[in-house]
């Protein structure tokens, strides 16, 4: 996934229909961390039904928009209609405080339940990989980057920073196999931190790490532009996590979010999702990318997200 900082024009917003005006000219604003094509592919969809909707997108990292949504709350209230995220962990942070509303779109129901709350719903979902650069001995399981071999050469990127990592975070801590002790064997083995998973794929690519962990997405569309890395599909299975939607307490237009929550639950929608190369949420939609998954109950671990990040930093600084 390509995040980038909200610096200058680094986060543009997309406009549909008409131009941009006030607060109270019915604008449906979302605010996303999902990458900018999946978001102009499924926003044009929309537009195409919804041709008097105007619509406003704000993208940003996880940690960034996280952000922005703790100033906008102090500084007079949220601005979002929608908050289409990338992990489990973040959106629940956004339910426990009480922001979302309650509904039931049409296309919910088709879901899993391991993908679906009452108030938020998953939309594609998101496989966590190993890559190795050009020349070097792919690790086979998530141990292996701890192993000599790999010493001062893995990179991952910051779980502050971005919602796949906090949910690898999430995954570690709650696999006895693993536990939050693997981040210590990784800081032991002078494994190096960055911001985000399209970091690890370049410094892979660069040959100044060995081996990372990455989004699966951003290592595939490296490699199909060149870049000297593979995939290491962990043997005990890539983790997996959905990106959800949401619709806010703060929307003053609350028919138009629920249509666009349901427009991207929607086959049309799906099929762009996997068009931009996201494995769509909905089993309906074609999708023979990738091996073996593991995920966890990501509701159960939701009390813990604090603790877990408290237990990183430690380890790891921030």
């Amino acid at each position: 996934m390509r995040l980038t900082r909200i610096l200058a024009a680094a986060v543009g917003l997309l406009l549909v229909g008409a131009a941009c005006s006030s607060e109270s000219d019915g604008t449906l604003r979302i605010y996303t961390s999902v990458t900018q094509g999946t978001v102009d592919s499924v926003v044009q969809g929309f537009a195409s039904k919804f041709p008097d909707e105007v619509v406003e997108v704000f993208r940003a990292p996880t940690g960034e928009l996280t952000a922005r949504i703790a100033a906008e709350g102090r500084g007079g209230g949220l601005q979002a209609d929608v908050l289409w995220l990338t992990d489990p962990l973040s959106m629940q942070q956004y339910d426990a405080d009480g922001i979302l509303v309650a509904l039931d779109p049409s296309g919910a129901a088709a879901l899993p339940a391991t993908y679906r709350t009452d108030t938020f719903w998953g939309t594609r979902i998101l496989t966590m990989v190993m890559v190795s650069g050009d020349g070097v001995v792919p690790p086979d399981t998530w141990s292996d980057l701890t192993a000599d071999r790999f010493k001062g050469r893995v990179a991952f990127p910051d779980p502050g920073f971005a919602g796949s990592s906090l949910a690898m975070l999430g995954y570690f801590s709650a696999t006895a196999t693993y536990g939050i002790e693997f981040y210590q064997d990784l800081a032991d083995n002078g494994a190096v931190q960055v911001n985000a998973p399209g970091e690890v794929v370049t410094g892979v690519a660069e040959g100044r790490f060995d081996a990372g962990i990455t989004l699966e997405f951003s290592a595939r569309n490296a490699i199909a532009n060149g870049s000297p890395i593979s995939i290491a599909w962990p043997s005990e299975g890539a983790v997996s996590l959905y990106s959800p939607i949401a619709v806010t307490i703060a929307s003053d237009d609350r028919a138009a979010a629920e249509s666009f929550v349901e427009y991207v639950l929607s086959r049309d929608a799906q099929e762009r999702i996997a068009a931009t190369g996201w494995q769509p949420i909905s089993e309906e939609v074609a999708w023979d990318v990738g091996g073996l998954q593991v995920s966890i109950d990501w509701t159960e671990l939701f009390d813990r997200r604090q603790d877990l990040l408290d237990a990183y930093r430690s380890i790891f600084g921030g």
